[in-house]
């Protein structure tokens, strides 16, 4: 019987915060390193399917919570700390801290957008050379309005309630759009999603602060510059009814930066809004293909 892969936890000082990432093994020698990158109001732990096809498959993943999220420390300055700009810093020191000189990145949704910022290479320039390829799922350089308004309604001001199966009832409905999770998915998501309260109810593991990024920089997600930068291959991945990504956005992308270039290659997924969970073969056989393509 295969043995399943089981993933290390770690965690270091990166850009003067504490910082929390499992490091998924490879099955094999000399492996391609890939950084598993979770969306907005999310951990980690969301990326645990991918993380074990590519571990079983030779490569090496880690999967960090971002500041403010899942097991990481909380920002105390979360103005200046919450926004893509920083993370793209945890991600340098991420990759210092781990001497990883080329990643491929797998983003959801923030991460896709935390990618894109290093991959351009603009606020983060060491991190242009090591993107060896980037996949957005669910993510361009610019984002729906209406799409940013709902996230950043249901996100900032989460939700208590007293047990940890009304937690996931909410979970489930929140996140309808990721598509099929199977209920042991639905309850692993619940289970590392959850903080319990003061006065012993449960809610989100994050800190609400967090979207506070969407009101004091108004238009962090427009990155455009930051695309057209980009020199190393993307995919991107758009859920069919997805909110957040708009057909016409994913039309532009088509003429600039890597677009322009050739570099860009887009996959609708079926069945999926924001953001696809990636914890289905279709799903992971696509982004393994694309990355095996862009090679090391």
């Amino acid at each position: 019987m295969t043995s399943r892969i089981v993933p290390s936890s770690h965690y270091a000082r990166l850009a003067g915060r504490e910082i929390h990432w499992l490091d998924w093994p490879a099955a094999g020698p000399d492996p391609q390193v890939l950084i598993a990158w979770h969306g907005l109001a999310r951990t980690g732990r969301d990326m645990d399917e991918l993380a074990e096809h590519f571990a079983a498959r030779g490569f090496r993943v880690i999967c960090p919570d971002t500041i403010g999220r899942g097991l990481s420390e909380w920002s105390p300055l979360p103005d200046e700390e919450y926004r893509l700009a920083f993370y793209a810093q945890l991600a340098e020191a991420l990759c210092d801290e781990l001497k990883l000189e080329r990643v491929h990145w797998v983003g959801t949704s923030m991460g896709g957008a935390i990618g894109t910022v290093c991959a351009g290479g603009l606020v983060v320039p060491r991190m242009k050379a090591r993107i060896a390829s980037l996949v957005l799922n669910d993510n361009a350089p610019e984002l729906a309005q209406a799409a940013i308004e709902r996230i950043r309604a249901y996100a900032g001001n989460p939700p208590a309630f007293d047990t940890v199966s009304e937690l996931e009832t909410f979970f489930r409905g929140v996140y309808k759009p990721y598509g099929w999770l199977s209920d042991a998915q639905w309850r692993r998501l619940a289970e590392t999603s959850t903080r319990r309260l003061p006065d012993g109810r449960v809610t989100p593991h994050y800190d609400p602060a967090m979207v506070r990024q969407f009101s004091t920089r108004e238009d962090d997600y427009l990155i455009w510059p930051h695309y057209d930068a980009v020199e190393a291959p993307v995919l991107c991945l758009r859920g069919a009814e997805s909110d957040l990504v708009l057909p016409e956005v994913v039309e532009a992308m088509r003429h600039r930066g890597p677009g322009a270039a050739g570099r860009l290659e887009v996959v609708e997924i079926q069945g999926c809004g924001h953001a696809p969970a990636l914890n289905v073969p279709e799903q992971l056989e696509c982004i393994e293909g694309f990355i095996r393509a862009a090679g090391r």
